[in-house]
């Protein structure tokens, strides 16, 4: 008899989910979420979303395949009202890195299934997703992470910070993101920002940061030397601060009318906003900090894409065989831990393969992530007389070691001693 019942319930499963009711959710299907930020770190998602349940309703969960803490304000299963909300996110709120997750989100589902983050200017798949408590200019982009070889994480798979603040982390760089914007409209502008040399007028390859000068937030960055299309700031003014900071060379701010943008240095052309950033080259007394420089976690050993940054270094000190310069090394905290050097007989500086494993301080990894710099501009020409290092691990922190902002506490600093 209870076998008959069994058959009988099992067929009344099959009965009803062939037949589901009018506008029920597939299963394959998913609902649509407006997304606001992402964070490897739980406690960082809770931290933004209390700042953010001021103004909306919020709600977090974790995103299984990216394994990203996702904070949204929105879920539905309608996909425009979604994009429609995103839109308006970015164009009238903080939050104008907006953007709209269908797919499943809860430690409950499971990690293989992938959903899709979609841009909502676009309406194209975003496979770099930026994590907020990440340096800036590194995205995940598998979505399922293979397995950790040897103790050491992927090159592309793994975020640099770990619950362990002062070696975990793996540099230093400023919030950049590029905003993407709906199309051509009433409250949007072409603009122009043209970078040079101000001695020569060579043209030079950087951003321009936007900043809401109401407000102090940051609405964008956009690329120099092409056409971007900047949306209103929104705020009562129209008053906006535009910030460029090339490394090599002095931040430079201009502060304009986003309204009403005028000056002796503005002029238009083709229906673009033309702003020139003259950039002069840094001078005794200066610092910069290298934002572009990462280092592969635990590690003093730089990862691929800082090539450009540190070769913009050294194309400085090529230049002018003035410069002198001290080269500064800073951590997250001040704990010990492991430390993966590039082996003496190594002449790659910007992998892992030949490398050896230790244990120091943070003072030490500090220590050791200048002189990576510094090896790497002897092995291109420049004499040691030109360059000191100095490690200070966690002693000169910018914010808390344990802010949502706390891998700016990992950097290398640049500062001019003669030129």
């Amino acid at each position: 008899m209870k076998t008959c019942y069994a058959i009988a319930l099992i067929a009344l499963l099959i009965v009803q989910s062939a037949f589901k009711a009018p506008g029920q959710l597939p299963d394959p299907q998913y609902p649509n979420y407006v997304v606001i930020g992402a964070f490897e770190f739980k406690k960082n998602a809770i931290k933004f979303s209390n700042q953010a349940s001021k103004e909306f309703t919020v709600s977090y969960e974790i995103n299984p395949a990216r394994n990203l803490y996702y904070v949204y304000i929105l879920k539905t299963s309608d996909k425009k009202q979604a994009i429609e909300e995103a839109l308006r996110l970015q164009s009238n709120s903080p939050y104008n890195d907006t953007w709209v997750y269908s797919g499943p989100l809860g430690a409950a589902e499971n990690a293989v299934t992938a959903g899709k983050d979609i841009n909502p200017a676009t309406k194209q798949t975003i496979e770099n997703i930026t994590v907020a408590d990440t340096p800036a200019n590194q995205s995940l982009t598998i979505l399922v992470a293979p397995q950790s070889e040897a103790g050491v994480e992927p090159e592309e798979t793994q975020p640099a910070i770990s619950s362990e603040p002062a070696l975990e982390s793996s540099s230093v760089s400023e919030e950049s993101t590029s905003v993407p914007v709906a199309a051509s409209d009433d409250k949007s502008r072409n603009f122009y920002f043209k970078l040079s040399r101000a001695d020569n007028r060579k043209t030079i390859e950087g951003e321009v940061a936007v900043i809401d000068a109401e407000r102090v937030k940051k609405l964008g960055t956009y690329a120099g030397n092409k056409d971007v299309r900047l949306a209103s700031p929104g705020n009562n003014s129209g008053n906006v601060s535009l910030i460029c900071e090339v490394f090599g060379y002095r931040k430079t701010q201009k502060d304009l009318n986003f309204n009403r943008p005028e000056g002796d240095e503005i002029s238009f052309e083709n229906n673009s906003v033309i702003v020139p950033f003259d950039l002069v080259r840094l001078q005794k007394g200066d610092i910069a900090v290298m934002y572009n420089v990462y280092f592969f976690k635990d590690a003093a050993i730089m990862r691929p894409e800082s090539r450009w940054e540190v070769n913009n270094l050294l194309e400085m000190l090529n230049e002018n065989p003035n410069y002198k310069i001290k080269i500064h090394g800073h951590t997250n905290g001040g704990a010990a831990g492991k430390i993966i050097s590039k082996s003496e007989k190594s002449d790659n500086f910007f992998s892992l393969n030949d490398t050896k494993e230790g244990f120091g301080s943070a003072k030490k990894l500090s220590e050791e992530r200048a002189e990576i710099i510094r090896d790497y501009l002897l092995a291109n020409g420049i004499d040691s007389k030109r360059m000191h290092v100095k490690a200070w691990g966690g002693k000169k922190p910018i914010v808390d070691k344990l802010h949502t902002q706390a891998q700016n506490n990992v950097r290398v600093e640049i500062e001019i001693l003669e030129n």
